[in-house]
């Protein structure tokens, strides 16, 4: 006996049919389109596929050079968090964990528009003007290289620079990943301008700043230091324990009301043989 299909039983398999490939279709669509709006073209950061020596790579030259909007947002904000350029760095010098970025971001813009080079001396900075440059020092090796900051970051909570590839190598903590470093500002030439100043800081801000005058990995030595600054000034003194690998401990006066009492405050830490200090915003 020959069993024939009802026309309602055909139309209903033909219709289940359409869905089924229109759902395979749309699920190809939609990963086509996530892949292709992916910015970098892979996951995780790399180095190169094999080492590279890096030792013949001349340190950065600092120049003067003039300074625009491009990288210089002030404030800008990441991950939730604002960001307040340093609006004097003519004495920075802070003392934390460096890390390294690499393939990932090879080729792609930098903060400023340029292009990331991961074979050129170059860093990435959370509140350096863009470009300056910096003498990256190793703590426990003492290699030292000079680089110039053209992007911004790393947004990493204990690190206060991302090297280039380049740089990291001649530091040697392309294979331990982040490496105890000391960063010192080079003012190249006659001192340039400073950054833009912020476009919209909010009032409560303003009476935010801090002046950092030492960071130490011993607390015993920020607590010599915050001793002697604390006879030297009236202003509130303290220690911000910094919690990563290593601990970071940073000597520091404020808040201060403006640049006014900053001015004032540096003009009393030579009694107390502080020579060096940068602004701070929290």
């Amino acid at each position: 006996m020959t069993v024939t299909s009802h026309p309602s039983n055909r139309f209903t398999f033909y219709m289940l049919w359409l869905v089924a490939v229109a759902s395979l279709v749309s699920c190809s669509s939609n990963k086509q389109t996530s892949s292709s709006s992916s910015r970098y073209h892979i996951e995780q950061d790399v180095g190169p596929d094999k080492p590279i020596d890096m030792s013949h790579v001349p340190d950065a030259v600092p120049r003067v050079e003039p300074r625009t909007r491009a990288g210089n947002k002030n404030p800008y904000t990441v991950l939730g968090k604002t960001y307040y350029l340093i609006e004097d760095e003519s004495n920075y010098k802070e003392r934390g964990r460096a890390s390294w970025y690499g393939k990932k971001f090879h080729g792609h813009k930098t903060s400023n528009g340029e292009v990331y080079d991961m074979y050129a001396m170059t860093a990435a900075h959370k509140t350096l003007p863009i470009p300056s440059y910096v003498r990256v020092t190793h703590l426990e090796n003492g290699r030292s290289v000079v680089v110039r900051v053209n992007d911004r970051g790393p947004f990493h909570e204990g690190r206060i620079i991302d090297l280039s590839y380049a740089a990291a190598q001649r530091l040697g903590i392309t294979q331990t990943g982040t490496g105890p470093v000391e960063v010192e500002i080079i003012i190249p030439g006659d001192t340039p301008p400073p950054p833009l100043k912020p476009e919209n800081r909010p009032a409560s801000q303003a009476s935010g700043i801090y002046l950092q005058v030492g960071a130490f990995s011993s607390a015993s030595s920020a607590q010599a230091l915050k001793d002697k600054v604390a006879a030297a000034t009236d202003e509130r003194v303290f220690i911000s324990e910094f919690l990563a690998a290593r601990p970071l401990y940073r000597v520091r006066i404020g808040p201060l009301a403006d640049q006014q009492a900053v001015n004032r405050v540096r003009a009393r830490l030579p009694q107390a043989g502080v020579y060096s200090s940068h602004t701070v915003q929290d």
